[in-house]
């Protein structure tokens, strides 16, 4: 494991806080959801009471290493500041010399927020100059960006090259939890896996055939798998390029004894809206006039069977098209049944995500994570190169 703020001192020490405050904003710059600064209290609070002098760093949006006043962090800092009920600097250029003597003339259990670090395009660059500029505003380094952690930028991999780097409670908590369910699980283990993008999915059936019982697959990657058996998909979303890699995980998984259970029946539209016609199908039976949308009840009855069984779920994806309402039956129904289930349960992707807390039954599931491609690197078996490095413990 990696050390985390616990392992290191911290008092009197300027801390580079790297967070993910990514929130939804409306169009009149108000936070939708706050969800993602909340979680980062533990941490922030832990440094304030240990005498740490806290700078936050955090992106948001996707300004293109330009000034964008509708992409600033200030009405982030407005927010944490009334959630914290402490007063917060704001710096507006991190690379004037006038931010760095703001955390040199800080005092114990300060905050300075930075603005979006992504104003500048030397972020994404992962450049070294700029890497080490954040680094002279601190002396030790904080990753409690999940989400960010599967890519190379400076404010979360460059900085952690230069100055002893810990992991914050939510990174912590994050790894924990896909450590123990990927590599210490209770069986049955049952993982669940939709959304559309096949290509990076067929990654995680390949990692996880040697860790689970049963896959559910389900989504617009289902009709790969379903064509690659000789069903006929009508207009469903479709990667021909990889209907021989979809069978040949077929053919791992039931030497390895892991059941994958596809489709028995699906909901088809006519055109991707939620005003077309619709029609139920037998999985491998479409119109050819008709694409997928949604799982069907016998499917819906069929997984809530082996969900219930379940004494370790992962689940990575919604099993219908998510953003049409008519089409959610299939992903809330998982969710309902994952929030009655007594398993440890671990949740991530979007949709999936957003069924949970649109259904109010977020605190019914053990873990949901924060981080939907770092979490997909996890399930993929691949390393994450921020946390990589961070010091061991």
């Amino acid at each position: 494991m990696k050390k985390s703020i616990r392992d290191i001192e911290v008092n009197g020490k300027r801390v580079f806080v790297r967070v993910d405050y990514n929130v939804p904003m409306s169009e009149d710059l108000k936070i939708v959801d706050d969800t993602r600064i909340v979680s980062t209290l533990p941490t922030i609070n832990y440094l304030i009471e240990h005498g740490a002098k806290v700078i936050l760093c955090s992106h948001l949006g996707r300004p293109n290493g330009q000034v964008d006043n509708k992409l600033s962090l200030r009405p982030i800092m407005a927010r944490l500041s009334k959630l914290l009920d402490k007063p917060i600097s704001f710096a507006e250029d991190v690379l004037a010399d006038s931010t760095v003597e703001m955390t040199e003339n800080m005092n114990n259990g300060e905050i300075l927020m930075l603005e979006n670090i992504r104003f500048y395009s030397e972020e994404e660059a992962n450049d070294e100059k700029f890497a080490t500029s954040l680094s002279k505003l601190a002396d030790i380094f904080v990753l409690e960006a999940f989400g960010t952690s599967h890519r190379k930028h400076a404010s979360t991999y460059g900085i952690a090259k230069l100055l002893p780097s810990v992991a914050g409670f939510l990174v912590e908590n994050e790894l924990k939890m896909f450590d123990r369910v990927l590599n210490s699980p209770e069986h049955p283990v049952v993982a669940i896996l939709g959304g559309a993008k096949i290509a990076d999915k067929l990654p995680v059936i390949e990692n996880l055939i040697d860790k689970v019982d049963t896959i559910l697959i389900g989504g617009g990657m289902a009709y790969t798998f379903i064509k690659a058996i000789g069903g006929n998909v009508g207009n469903s979303i479709l990667d021909n390029s990889k209907l021989d890699l979809a069978n040949e995980l077929l053919d791992k998984a039931k030497e390895k004894g892991v059941k994958i259970l596809l489709p028995i029946d699906n909901v088809g539209a006519k055109a991707f809206s939620e005003d077309s016609e619709t029609k139920l199908f037998n999985s491998g039976f479409f119109a050819d006039d008709f694409q997928g949308m949604d799982i069907g009840p016998k499917t819906i009855k069929a997984f809530k069977k082996v969900i219930k069984k379940a004494k370790t779920i992962i689940w990575n994806g919604p099993v219908g098209v998510y953003e049409y309402e008519k089409f959610k039956r299939g992903t809330n129904k998982i969710a309902k049944y994952i929030g009655k289930s007594k398993a440890v349960s671990i949740i991530g992707g979007g949709d999936s995500v957003a069924a949970v807390q649109s259904l109010g039954i977020s605190k019914k599931v053990t873990h949901i994570s924060t981080g939907g491609g770092a979490s997909l690197m996890l399930l993929q078996g691949k390393e994450l190169p921020c946390i990589e490095a961070l010091q061991d413990n």
